[in-house]
């Protein structure tokens, strides 16, 4: 196994570069800004890049965004997002908004989601995966003749076909409009609709609006719902016991009358992992149970039968 070491302020020179990296993006062509270079690059591009970001996702019938396509997330045409065309002086006017691919040769004309089945490309109607069909509009299939274009039934996690989908890209304002999270301004590039750690995740799967900041602390100790998650749900009391009632057995260390911010903060050990918390609170609550159920078995008097 090999060790990485860095010298004296390597580490700080490799963060230097993630985020010279970041908002740079290809735009360097390959060859590193001289520091005037990238200080005058960031003068041009940073305020152009957080007033006219464009967010693009992949959008289910229903209205939800299944698919927040970031830096990373490859298009119809192989290719990734950042190395399509995502900044604009003057956001276009006409819609849908095209976000050509910058790649020399390729014939992609606009930016556009294929989701993959696991780590496969997905098959058309035609039977042959999406790669093996042209990047042009129309996206007909090279293998076979019979393709009028690519239409794939492929089900998404939402439930809908993939066809059924479409890939939408719109401005900060038409997305305010709607209610949907827009993040926080950041000057890097080809951020597309990525506006948290949740954005990561399929549409169906995100718990929180992605990117629209941290809950208040009025929030994180508000009471637990029936609509809130099982884990807090498990961690919150039973609604037949009062706080006195469990504050006098097992559960006195739980602190269950509190809200669950202060319940994490008090509950979780040092060095202990979710696993080991998370047993730790279920056999809690099983021992917290018994004596509840011993608690309310009254004893029966000397020389009586029960009835």
């Amino acid at each position: 196994m090999e060790r990485l070491t860095l010298p004296p302020g390597g580490a700080a020179a490799v963060d230097e570069y993630l985020e010279y990296r970041r908002i740079v993006g290809e735009d360097d062509g390959g060859k590193l800004f001289t520091p005037e270079e990238y200080e005058e690059y960031k003068k041009k591009v940073l305020p152009m890049r957080l007033q006219n970001r464009l967010f693009v996702s992949w959008r289910s019938p229903t209205g939800m965004d299944c698919k927040l396509v970031g830096p990373e997330t490859p298009c119809f045409c192989t290719h990734r997002y950042k190395q399509h065309k995502t900044d604009f002086e003057t956001v276009p006017q006409e819609r849908p908004i095209d976000l050509p691919c910058q790649v020399p040769r390729c014939q992609c004309q606009a930016y556009h989601y294929v989701p993959l089945n696991g780590t496969q490309p997905i098959r058309c109607r035609c039977k042959h995966f999406a790669d093996q069909h042209t990047a042009a509009r129309g996206f007909t299939c090279n293998a076979c003749s019979k393709c009028s274009g690519f239409h794939s039934s492929f089900t998404c996690a939402c439930g809908q076909p993939a066809y059924a989908h479409e890939t939408v890209v719109e401005t900060r304002q038409e997305r305010l409009a709607q209610g949907k999270p827009v993040g926080q301004d950041v000057p890097y590039a080809a951020m597309g609709g990525l506006t948290g750690f949740s954005s990561l995740a399929e549409g169906y799967m995100r718990l929180d609006d992605s990117g629209v900041g941290a809950p208040s602390v009025e929030v994180l100790d508000s009471p637990v719902t029936a609509m809130d998650h099982p884990f807090l749900r498990a961690m919150q009391q039973p609604s037949t016991s009062s706080p006195q009632t469990l504050a006098d057995g097992p559960a006195a260390e739980l602190n269950l009358s509190v809200g669950p911010s202060t319940q994490i903060a008090s509950l979780r050990k040092p060095g202990e992992d979710d696993m080991a918390y998370f047993e730790r609170q279920y056999q809690e609550r099983i021992k917290m149970e018994k004596a509840a159920k011993q608690k309310g078995k009254a004893p029966l008097l000397s020389g009586t039968k029960p009835s």
